[in-house]
């Protein structure tokens, strides 16, 4: 199954959201780089570094601007209509989306083969390839969400 499938059908289960919002705001991690991680069942760390830069390097230039401005736009802001707020907030979130897709199938394309490591492994190296490691807690959440 091809990943955007995947990821979108993960995203729509119980708790899956939850943990990845967790992760990305309060352990500063990359999901579309766990989520890859998990759906190439990998943990090879040269893979894992290559992706990371490639992610940080789309989220500082693309990702993290598009969420700055569509979390601005999410309060009122008189004298702007609140509909016509509200609307290019939601732009922006597809737009926010579609940069997520688009980086979640450059690591499509960078994928040779499954690895067969399980979730919470995959999860683990690359929380350690994007930098700071998030917790073993928040990372074991996503990966019993996922199964």
């Amino acid at each position: 199954m091809a990943i955007w499938e995947w990821a979108l059908g993960a995203y729509a289960r119980p708790d899956v959201s939850e943990a990845c919002l967790a992760l990305q705001d309060d352990h500063g991690q990359n999901v579309s780089l766990l989520l890859w991680a998990v759906w190439a069942e990998t943990s090879d760390a040269r893979l894992l570094a290559s992706a990371a830069q490639t992610a940080r390097a789309w989220e500082a230039r693309v990702l993290a601007p598009i969420r700055e401005i569509r979390r601005r736009l999410k309060p009122s802001f008189p004298p702007i209509d609140e509909r016509a707020r509200e609307g290019l907030r939601e732009d922006i979130k597809d737009a926010e989306l579609r940069a997520e897709r688009v980086l979640l199938e450059t690591f499509e394309q960078m994928t040779e083969r499954p690895g067969g490591t399980p979730a919470l492994e995959a999860l683990r190296a690359a929380s350690r390839a994007w930098g700071k490691p998030a917790s073993d807690d928040a990372l074991a959440r996503l990966a019993r969400a996922l199964s």
